[in-house]
């Protein structure tokens, strides 16, 4: 039996779909499961646990400065 190239198209093209929107759910439910939450408060806080504070003088930063 020999398929024709459109059933190949149309087959690829719904589980392409299907496949996308599984995956779409799959990361929403990943990134919203409650008991993850502590772990991305902890990597969202992390880039400021380093920080000492600026490195210059924040009141006069060089893009501040008016063009001449």
């Amino acid at each position: 039996m020999d398929l024709p190239h459109e059933w190949y198209v149309a087959m690829a093209k719904s589980f392409g779909l299907f496949w996308l929107v599984a995956m779409s759910i799959v990361i929403t439910l990943y990134a919203f499961w409650p008991s993850l939450g502590g772990r991305f408060r902890r990597a969202a806080d992390s880039i400021l646990d380093d920080e000492t504070g600026p490195a210059g003088d924040p009141r006069q930063l060089p893009e501040d400065e008016p063009w001449r």
